[in-house]
């Protein structure tokens, strides 16, 4: 039924837990799968300033993130079979921008991404990444929900 899927993974639970649904979709469907993770905005942890206080290597903390960002990928492709196929993709900025640019430029026909668990209301407040590609993505959307432990 589908076969370009698009696996977005921030390192929570419930990404976690949507990684094995893809894998699951692919093994069963002969399906490619694309992992992909995007290193924030650093706009985004600018907080009144701090960056700029003089005391804060910016920069280290960016490289640092996109090794953490990059060592997720990697681990997450450990995970997936030998017999699937397996890109691997670290983009940086706004995550539902480049989640959605991803699906254009890929050709996927599904995404299977984490939910937070947030509900409706809080998810328009938050800016939930999965409640933005929800509602503009072109391909089929799989959001997966961590187990409740």
């Amino acid at each position: 039924m589908f076969h370009n899927l698009l696996v977005a993974l921030d390192g929570s639970a419930h990404s976690s837990a949507a990684l094995g649904e893809a894998i699951d979709i692919a093994t069963q469907g002969n399906a490619t799968l694309t992992l992909m993770s995007t290193v924030p905005d650093p706009s985004t942890w600018l907080l009144g300033g701090a960056a700029y206080s003089g005391g804060i290597d910016f920069e280290a903390i960016v490289r640092e993130t996109e090794r953490e960002y990059d060592e997720l990928l990697e681990r997450a492709v450990d995970e997936v079979p030998q017999d699937v196929s397996v890109t691997k993709l670290l983009t940086h900025g706004r995550p539902a921008e480049r989640i959605l640019e991803q699906v254009e430029r890929g050709r996927h026909d599904l995404i299977v991404m984490g939910s937070r668990g947030r509900g409706q209301v809080r998810a328009l407040l938050l800016g939930s990444v999965s409640h933005a590609v929800l509602n503009a993505s072109p391909a089929a959307v799989l959001i997966v929900h961590a187990p409740m432990s």
